[in-house]
């Protein structure tokens, strides 16, 4: 993920920092003294986070816009914070396609799980306990503590930091660049979380886990996996270990703690199945990954048969080979197999082999089952696939209503409008689009499109006189701080 820490990058992100549209007002920070929480508010760690988050959400190749398995992993974090007490925090869980086994949390509740994580963990359990572990990291303000312990004071210095902490998880050079181009480089040793830091997080994160009715022994069985990586791979370990140090007192302190909790069985969910099908089903060569799927079939029974069952037919779906996606989704129904993921593919299959009036049919009928936001996403590209602008546009609106931070429904917005030859009300939606995602100079030229536009009512045009002036405005006052 190199390319995404730049300079130029990091520039990016300090001005969608200060733009965001909250009701903080843009200004340098503070100087950092010794209480982080006095000095980084939690609105101003939200902030921070939102940013990047939205700056990788556009930029960042690797991040994964899967409703399914973003949805999925913050169905697990809402099910692991559910009985914390007294936290007020949002989180916001999201994939990155990456093989090593990794996990980081951003400031304001933002966390990334790699895909190789995911894929590799040996139960639901085992994954869990890394999400609560950065969870935990959230909730103790473990990276707004570290800020303040090293008195930074401007938001250019904080954010860079920010960045060189996430750079660091996987190239230690480019973290280095990122700290030189934020004049922090007086913190290049001390990138990864402290060892009080990490026994807090573990501490908490068992609690977690134990009161979500996981395995706690997940954890250690993570641990253990972690300390033969690192005797395999020596001098190169992995990402988690670069910033998460695991020391003999860590784990014994850990082990002990887990050692106190009641012993329990828990079998994975089937949507952690489903959701590590997918993901295998999208690495590496197509042709090799249906092959590995039809392999595994012949030895697995119960609810990992169906998983497999499931990835398989993914992987068929990849490599274009829609008769085998329909057997495989066919055998499932067959075996009375019920999902709203299921529902979501068998339109996809639809969708992608040319038949999209079969593809509204079959997303409405899954509709009908669960409100699944894959599902809506899929029922609007099939409509607007088949030409019935209209129909998609009503959908879409309703949604916007229920989800006005959403970019994806503004970009369907657009599309719609697109096809109906609606011109102003296209430009409109395309730029709330790039607003929703820090990209506010391509907002304002779509907005500047707008107003040329010749068939928008002076309702319509007022609109977008004001929204323009509004994000004008923030740019201004950028360009007085000298961004």
């Amino acid at each position: 993920m190199s390319h995404f820490f730049t300079r130029r990058r990091l520039r990016a992100v300090v001005v969608a920092l200060l733009v965001l549209p909250l009701s903080v007002p843009a200004q340098p920070l503070p100087d950092l003294g010794d209480s982080a929480q006095a000095d980084l508010s939690p609105a101003l760690e939200n902030r921070i986070g939102l940013a990047l988050w939205r700056d990788m959400r556009v930029r960042e190749r690797a991040y994964i816009d899967d409703p399914e398995i973003n949805g999925y992993l913050n169905h697990l974090a809402d099910r692991l914070t559910e009985k914390l007490p007294g936290s007020t925090q949002d989180f916001e869980l999201f994939a990155l396609r990456d093989p090593s086994l990794n996990a980081f949390a951003w400031p304001g509740g933002f966390i990334g799980v790699h895909s190789g994580l995911i894929v590799t963990a040996q139960s639901e359990s085992e994954l869990a306990s890394v999400i609560a572990h950065e969870i935990s990291h959230v909730t103790q303000r473990h990276i707004a503590r570290q800020f303040s312990n090293r008195g930074q004071s401007t938001i250019l210095a904080l954010a860079s930091l920010v960045i060189a902490v996430l750079a660091a998880r996987g190239n230690s050079q480019v973290a280095q660049g990122a700290l030189i181009a934020g004049q922090a480089a007086t913190v290049a040793s001390q990138l990864a979380y402290t060892r009080d830091f990490e026994r807090e997080a573990d501490r908490i994160g068992l609690q977690m886990l134990d009161s979500a009715g996981f395995d706690t022994r997940a954890m250690a069985a993570f641990f253990e996996r972690m300390q033969r990586s690192a005797r395999f791979y020596e001098s190169n370990s992995p990402a988690y270990l670069r910033t998460h140090p695991l020391t003999v007192e860590r784990i014994t302190d850990a082990s002990a703690r887990i050692e106190e909790t009641a012993y329990r069985q828990v079998p994975d969910s089937l949507d952690f199945l489903l959701v590590r099908a997918k993901l295998r089903a999208y690495e590496g060569d197509a042709r090799e990954a249906l092959a590995e799927f039809d392999n595994r079939l012949r030895d697995v029974q119960g609810s990992i048969r169906l998983a497999t069952r499931f990835g398989l037919a993914h992987a068929a779906l990849r490599k274009r080979d829609f008769a085998r996606a329909q057997q495989e989704v066919d055998g499932l129904r067959a075996e009375r197999f019920e999902s709203p993921m299921l529902d979501n593919l068998a339109g996809l299959i639809s969708l992608e082999s040319g038949d999209a009036k079969g593809a509204v049919e079959r997303f409405r009928d899954g509709l009908k089952r669960s409100r699944s936001r894959a599902l809506t996403y899929g029922l609007i590209e099939a409509l607007l696939a088949d030409r019935r602008a209209a129909e998609a546009l009503a959908l879409i609106n309703d949604e916007v209503l229920a989800y006005t931070q959403d970019p994806r429904l503004y970009r369907y917005q657009a599309r719609s409008h697109a096809l109906l030859d609606q011109r102003l009300a296209q430009h409109r939606s395309q730029a709330e689009a790039y607003a929703l995602n820090g990209q506010y100079q391509a907002a304002i030229e779509q907005l500047e499109i707008a107003q040329r536009a010749a068939d928008g009512d002076f309702y319509q045009q007022s609109v977008v006189d004001a929204r323009l002036r509004e994000l004008r405005e923030k740019l201004a006052e950028l360009k007085r701080d000298g961004l």
